[in-house]
């Protein structure tokens, strides 16, 4: 198998707080075009991880490896390779409309007028949003927040995509249509999907790995099939 892209061993960070959260046992790993999902109770780490893939938090022990760097001190080496949607997509728009928030990524790196609207429209077009087009923002309603987030994501046909409960209030035919959008991208682009989830079903019908965390500790990596024949083992938990 080739290099793996995403590595990291055991990890420690503090919160302001003063709350350290732990991740160790397996070593976490992704390779190209792998798709990998994340599953675990709340405050199991899931989210805690993803945010350390993209440099949002620093470990205080421990190695995060991103395309050959470390995200906590060189993240805007590997920014335009690595897109990201964080569990309030809100948190993440900026722009005053939804065109404006998809293309914002692109201006940022210098891209053209000309590829940016092409490429936003492209993305809005896969998405199903065009209605949404020159809507603003603070209108939209959670889903489309969502949707439009992604959107913001894909938009650099990005080598690594973070998702932390992308999913999440969409309706099953929007989840079901990202979903064929990611596995397309993943096959085209060699776009490395790496999902936080508790929905079974998309675990089951999207992922070529998954990885279990139980209390900060990473306790399984394998397939779903291999997952369910060892969930007496692992003492599964989905809720």
């Amino acid at each position: 198998m080739t290099k793996e892209i995403i590595k990291v061993g055991c990890i420690k960070h503090k919160y302001p707080d003063e709350t350290e959260v732990s991740i160790c046992g397996l070593i976490f790993t992704v390779h190209r075009a792998e798709k990998v999902v994340l599953i675990g109770t709340n405050g199991s780490g899931k989210t805690t991880l993803l945010l350390h893939l993209v440099g949002l938090l620093k470990p205080s022990k421990g190695k995060v490896d991103v395309l050959g760097v470390n995200p906590a001190y060189e993240f805007s080496k590997i920014g335009k390779r690595v897109g990201i949607v964080v569990q309030n997509a809100e948190d993440q728009l900026i722009g005053p409309t939804v065109f404006d928030d998809i293309a914002f990524s692109l201006i940022n790196y210098g891209f053209n007028k000309k590829e940016i609207g092409k490429r936003v429209n492209e993305i809005i077009k896969e998405l199903k949003i065009e209605h949404l087009k020159d809507k603003l923002i603070h209108y939209l309603s959670g889903g489309e927040k969502k949707k439009v987030a992604l959107a913001g994501a894909l938009v650099l046909k990005p080598e690594i995509l973070i998702l932390d409960e992308a999913l999440a209030e969409l309706d099953p035919e929007s989840a079901n249509l990202i979903l064929k959008i990611l596995n397309d991208f993943s096959q085209k682009f060699n776009t490395a999907v790496v999902m936080a989830t508790n929905d079974l079903n998309l675990v089951q019908n999207f992922a070529d790995i998954v990885y279990l965390l139980e209390e900060g500790k990473i306790t399984f990596r394998g397939t779903f099939e291999e997952l369910i024949k060892s969930k007496k083992k692992y003492g599964v938990c989905f809720h």
